[in-house]
């Protein structure tokens, strides 16, 4: 029973979205809605059956007893068809939206709207933006501006803004989800990719090209003074503010100085959208192109990517099935242990070492370049294979002491070093010299006069007949210089006999 009387101040007209047979109610009150466009503000039963095109049966019934119960729709008496005294007991009901009701399914139809809308790079928003503000900044060289058109003119720029980066952030959000694409209609979203491009890229030329237009109009605008025409529309807005009972002029002014701060909120939004406060603030627009330009990269990927699925490209995801499949379709567990070793490179570890028995024999009985099959063998004691561990149970080794082969290893180090001092002192010249004077070198003066040349040869360039060059550690600088005529050199060393053009060579120490 319904009690019409009784006043709805607990309503919930969202209840309906979470009950049972949410279709139906959410069809219900679509249907009040049309209705409500062809101004009909009341239905019957059997009107809202109609407009759904079902029968007005107990569901139905029950759907508007909800809708009322829940505050969407109010139920009035139908007295307008009463004809006898027992259609006067026969309960008969007019609904419609109640206020609650209708300000949910505008709420409703909002979130639906911004769910589901792609948007759109608006090239037109630029052009119309750019001759909003071209107009602005005439009419900001009169000395009185006509406050209407100031008005209208600032009222249209911020509408074609607001749509601008509202579509623009709808826009990349939706293209996100498109790149984030992995399993659909292929063929089709490879097709989709090269329209998307070529949209993109038309919307980023002209980004560029009205970017530019439009912040060079701000500075000629704010130059001419855009206060004053911001001013002019917030007093223009503060005359239709209702006064609160308070003095008329206290009201217009805060109403007054509420609309400027909102013009001026504005005015600095439009500004950041396409002048950068500098490198670290970079504006929204140059954000926007790069953005798609990254898209555009990101999309190129993902049809390659799509293109190596398609072809049957070998990935790592399609080698791991495979070696599933092959694991399934073994006969048995020594199978699969086979395959994995034979997949992954895995056998039982085998710690290798040698005794000093081992160690002696390759210093005796293998020497520098004999063939590795005629080499001693490595002798391997069997407890390691047996039990895993080289060492017997017990007591554990003795720690060795290892000072006299530290001591061996820094004599050598500075024998070497010695060497490479004297072969040094050993290569510097007083001043240049022909090659064919150098004297017979020993093997590392040999290698490292190689060095100094190669890197010589290396810096010079085709044509030139002198060069200059540094050794890679910086110690030495050597010039080299072609002698014209000077026929063929012949240098002898231990290693052999290095022949070539007669040159100037000098060779000279940097640390001394």
């Amino acid at each position: 029973m319904l009690d019409l009387s009784s006043d709805k101040t607990g309503t919930q007209p969202f209840a309906h979205l979470s009950a049972p047979n949410a279709d139906l109610y959410r069809d219900v009150l679509r249907s009040f809605e049309r209705a409500k466009e062809r101004f009909i503000v009341h239905l019957r039963p059997e009107d809202v059956a109609a407009e759904l095109r079902r029968d007005s049966d107990e569901q139905l019934t029950q759907a508007l007893d909800k809708l009322v119960e829940w505050g969407n729709l109010r139920a009035d008496a139908d007295t307008g068809r009463v004809t006898t005294v027992e259609d006067f007991h026969r309960k008969r009901f007019l609904f419609q939206l109640t206020a609650a009701g209708h300000a949910a399914e505008q709420a409703i139809a909002f979130y639906e709207e911004a769910i589901g809308q792609r948007g759109v790079l608006q090239s037109v928003a630029l052009a119309d933006i750019a001759d909003q503000l071209a107009a602005l900044s005439a009419l900001a060289g009169e000395d009185d501006p006509d406050p209407a058109k100031v008005h209208l003119l600032l009222l249209t720029l911020a509408d074609r803004f607001s749509s601008l980066a509202d579509n623009a952030q709808a826009f990349m959000s939706s293209l996100r989800r498109a790149i984030d694409f992995s399993d659909g209609d292929v063929e089709g979203f490879i097709a989709y990719k090269e329209r998307l491009i070529d949209y993109i890229n038309r919307f980023i030329a002209d980004l560029a090209n009205s970017g530019a237009r439009i912040a060079a109009l701000l500075d000629e605008v704010e130059a001419r003074g855009h206060e004053r025409l911001l001013g002019l529309a917030a007093r223009r807005e503060a005359s239709d503010a209702v006064p609160d009972g308070a003095d008329a002029a206290e009201a217009f002014g805060r109403a007054e100085a509420g609309a400027l701060e909102s013009w001026r909120n504005r005015w600095r939004g439009l500004r950041n959208w396409f002048v950068s406060g500098g490198a670290d603030l970079p504006s929204q627009a140059r954000l926007l192109r790069q953005s798609a330009v990254t898209a555009i990269k990101q999309l190129l990927d993902t049809v390659g990517l799509l293109n190596e699925r398609r072809s049957g490209r070998s990935d790592r995801s399609a080698d791991f099935r495979a070696l599933a499949r092959w694991f399934a379709e073994a006969p048995d567990e020594a199978a699969m242990h086979r395959l994995w070793r034979a997949a992954f490179g895995l056998t039982s570890a085998r710690h290798l070492t040698v005794t000093a028995a081992t160690v002696v024999a390759w210093e005796e009985e293998a020497p520098q370049g004999r063939p590795w099959a005629d080499a001693p063998p490595v002798r391997i004691s069997p407890r390691l294979r047996r039990t895993g561990s080289y060492e017997r149970r017990g007591r554990p080794n003795h720690v060795q002491d290892r000072s006299r082969l530290r001591r061996l290893l820094r004599e050598s180090a500075d024998r070497e070093t010695a060497e490479t001092a004297a072969a040094r002192a050993r290569l510097r010249t007083d001043g240049p010299v022909l090659l064919s004077e150098l004297d017979t070198l020993d093997a590392r003066a040999f290698r490292l006069f190689l060095a100094l040349l190669g890197d010589a040869l290396a810096a010079r360039l085709p044509g030139d007949t002198e060069v200059k060059a540094v050794t890679g550690d910086g110690s030495m600088e050597v010039r080299l210089s072609l002698v014209p005529d000077g026929g063929e050199v012949r240098i002898l060393t231990e290693d052999g006999v290095l022949s070539g053009p007669e040159h100037l060579i000098e060779i000279t120490s940097l640390h001394e």
